[in-house]
């Protein structure tokens, strides 16, 4: 996957969008992107990839179906979907899951994986964060990104954050490592930190339209950076917990492998019953193909490329 153009970087103040008036209509700054599901073919290969590149630990696994993570939080689920027809170039669905590590330094060691066991696609510096991106070995878009302070994004004149695609600086970030050189190497570190995270998800998506309509209107994240091809929307004041693109001109639902779902975390069920209102309401006031079921935890949301996000509570 190639760095992002267009401003596509990780978190944008966003500036609030006409259906998020008032705070009814937003998300909750504590809301956060939980786990994302890919269905994969491979399912050895694809798990070997996310722990010895990426850098997850397999917290379980069985013949079909591989949970990853930091600690002893869950990440990524991978499951195995061999049937299942390739995502083929018309299909919607994954542009990229962001992994975010707390620090330069892990953004270094990240990098010292990519460089030792795989390629490295891209490359960019966002001013509000630094990013690597590659594809995994199924073709699905990878970042692994690091924030820079909030106090350090600049800012437009609105008050949305200013974001660009610049140059990496590679070296910085290799040097950040670690502070000691061992036979004039930076030693290779195997696993991501505590406090690694999904830190966005990145669509490619049919209808810019119709995605604002399930998730600004209906599940209340607010605009921020927004081109004619392109949408980030975060809560919170993120640059973006949520990318959205028509780049390569996507026109058929997500039926192929790929993203089988991703989370939305709200901290508490009041948030989550406002997001049932909003999606009610949408539903009832507008010309928005999605469909909302109750799950266990929470409600699971297709939308009309067939992209599912699951909204559960903390």
């Amino acid at each position: 996957m190639t760095d992002e153009t267009d401003g596509d970087s990780d978190d944008a103040a966003g500036a609030p969008n006409d259906s998020a008036g008032n705070g009814d209509n937003r998300l909750p700054a504590e809301t956060r992107i939980g786990r994302a599901a890919l269905r994969v073919a491979d399912l050895d290969e694809t798990t070997a990839f996310y722990r010895d590149v990426v850098g997850l630990a397999v917290l379980d696994r069985d013949d079909e179906r591989a949970t990853l993570g930091v600690g002893e939080t869950p990440l990524l689920i991978l499951e195995r979907d061999a049937d299942r027809p390739a995502r083929s170039r018309t299909d919607a669905g994954l542009f990229h899951t962001a992994f975010r590590v707390p620090s330069r330094a892990a953004l270094g060691e990240a990098l010292g994986r990519v460089r030792d066991r795989w390629q490295l696609a891209g490359a960019s510096d966002h001013l509000v964060s630094e990013a690597l991106y590659l594809d995994d070995p199924e073709g699905n878009g990878v970042e692994i990104y690091r924030d820079r302070p909030r106090e350090e994004w600049p800012t437009e004149e609105d008050g949305t954050v200013r974001m660009a695609t610049d140059p990496l600086d590679v070296k910085g970030v290799a040097a950040a490592a670690s502070s000691e050189e061992r036979a004039g190497s930076v030693p290779l570190v195997d696993r991501a930190p505590a406090g690694t995270d999904v830190g966005h998800v990145h669509l490619e998506v049919t209808s810019l339209s119709a995605f604002e309509a399930v998730y600004v209107d209906g599940l209340g994240f607010e605009v921020g950076t927004s081109g004619p091809d392109v949408r980030f929307v975060a809560a919170g004041g993120y640059h973006h917990h949520l990318g959205a693109n028509t780049w390569r001109g996507r026109t058929t639902p997500a039926v192929g492998r790929g993203l089988a779902w991703f989370e939305v975390v709200v901290p508490d069920a009041v948030g989550l019953d406002a997001v049932r209102t909003r999606l009610d309401a949408v539903a009832t006031e507008r010309d928005a193909e999605f469909v909302v079921e109750e799950r266990g935890e929470g409600i699971a949301v297709t939308d009309a490329d067939g992209i599912e996000v699951r909204v559960r509570t903390e």
